[in-house]
């Protein structure tokens, strides 16, 4: 069975990169995995200062879509880590491709997030 893995990059704005890692990593990340989402990885990019990933995996487009459809337009989300997170953000882009599930473990060993 695949796995639908998204591959989310964000640009940031000059000089926000560590708040919002700080942000991602201690209320946002955890604020995903508790709501049952699958982060793969997650962390600065190495081949820019400003930019930085989130890689989530799923059993299907329609569950990629119904998980964050009630992950973000939960309160707990807009009143959370929304603004700390979303403030700092230049701009994004979203991938999706399918992967096995052990590709999906073997991306998730190589990639853990720096603290």
């Amino acid at each position: 069975m695949k796995c639908l893995l998204e591959i989310r990059t964000y640009r940031l704005k000059p000089g926000t990169l560590d708040d919002f890692h700080r942000a991602m990593h201690e209320r946002a990340v955890p604020m995903l995995r508790g709501k049952g989402m699958d982060v793969v990885s997650y962390g600065r990019s190495d081949h820019e200062e400003e930019s930085y990933h989130l890689v989530r995996a799923y059993a299907s487009r329609e569950a990629l879509e119904a998980e964050q459809a009630a992950f973000y337009g939960s309160t707990e989300w807009r009143e959370g880590p929304r603004s700390a997170l979303v403030d700092r953000i230049e701009t994004y882009l979203n991938t999706l491709l399918w992967l096995s599930p052990e590709g999906v473990d073997s991306l998730r060993a190589l990639n853990e997030p720096a603290r």
